[in-house]
């Protein structure tokens, strides 16, 4: 088996800049030309890492725990795969936790970080997540990143660039010539439900058009929150003719209740639908949506958790690349003449 030495030899350098290059220290300062050599030296010696003795050298467990709402969610799905393609990169393993839907005397988080099982932990806030729970994060010694939350200042985040989404969403609509558009949204105490709403309604005044206060709902991101929102709105004495729902699982549920209350979509209700699941191609008809970075918001999160638990470093990052993008299927067209 191949040693730390043997690929020093191999690179020419010495096995601290060897050591450092390979385990992504903060403190490996060398040229490009050099990492490149050390990375071919120990892919050419098949050398791996041995992360177990590393982890009992620093005191470390080299896993992370993800705590998000729902593990079943199909909006996860990129995020997870983006979070531990990265945290294996590091040679980290990832230990999933579910926030929400959880006994009332549990609690996963405080155990979680009091048991020593992890180094840090990447959080997704839900609706339901416990304000403890956050403190006990917020407030405690282990390296936290909050996931799409804009968490207190001075415990990390990376987050998407959520008004640029509804703002594409919103401007689809309008192009197509829609006037009375609604908006179906997460809670009021959602962070992502705030920045999505001022999306929506900064394009909306751009275009000149006015929000009808009762064409913003607020009930959540679930499928039965987004019936119920559409149930509200299309009960209205001046119904909307076209839909921005701020989440796609909501989508599903206002598109179901508008078949269920006789409407054809798009002839008679356009819905465009925030974030691309596998879902939303497979929903009659087929959801337009908005596509967001979920695997790079993964991937940037994990680096941005390991410079935590590594070097201290407290980082907001907003993942811009690649950009929101508008995929557009068949829930959505001009409005009735």
């Amino acid at each position: 088996m191949a040693t730390l030495s043997d690929v020093a030899a191999r690179a020419g350098v010495s096995v601290s800049a060897v050591s450092r290059v390979l385990s992504d220290a903060p403190s490996a300062r060398v040229s490009e030309g050099t990492r490149q050599r050390i990375h071919e030296a120990a892919a050419e010696l098949g050398y791996r890492p041995n992360f177990a003795a590393r982890a009992l050298k620093f005191a470390r467990t080299n896993v992370v725990g993800l705590v998000v709402p729902d593990l079943t969610n199909a909006i996860f799905t990129e995020l997870m795969r983006g979070v531990e393609d990265e945290a294996h990169r590091r040679g980290y393993m990832v230990l999933l936790a579910r926030a929400e839907e959880m006994l009332e005397d549990e609690e996963p988080i405080p155990r979680l970080i009091g048991e020593g099982r992890v180094d840090g932990v990447l959080v997704q806030v839900g609706d339901n997540m416990r304000p403890q729970d956050l403190e006990s994060l917020v407030t405690g010694k282990l390296p936290v990143v909050f996931v799409n939350s804009i968490p207190p200042q001075g415990v990390g985040s990376a987050v998407l660039e959520d008004e640029r989404g509804l703002r594409l969403a919103t401007q689809h609509l309008i192009d197509l010539g829609h006037t009375r558009i609604a908006l179906i949204n997460g809670l009021p105490a959602s962070d992502t439900a705030r920045r999505r709403e001022a999306g929506f309604r900064e394009t909306m005044a751009d275009a000149g058009l006015m929000v009808r206060e009762d064409h913003v709902t607020r009930l959540g991101y679930d499928p039965r929150s987004g019936g119920v929102a559409m149930s509200e709105l299309a009960a209205l004495e001046t119904p909307p003719s076209a839909v921005v729902v701020a989440n796609v699982n909501a989508a599903h549920g206002a598109l179901l209740e508008a078949r269920r209350l006789g409407m054809t979509v798009p002839e008679d209700l356009s819905i465009v639908a925030m974030h691309d699941a596998w879902t939303a191609e497979n929903a009659w008809p087929p959801l337009t949506t908005v596509r967001m970075p979920l695997y790079e918001l993964g991937r940037t999160a994990m680096a941005a958790l390991f410079e935590r638990i590594t070097a201290g470093t407290v980082a907001d990052v907003v993942v811009s690349d690649p950009a929101p993008q508008l995929v557009v299927r068949e829930s959505t067209g001009a409005p009735r003449a």
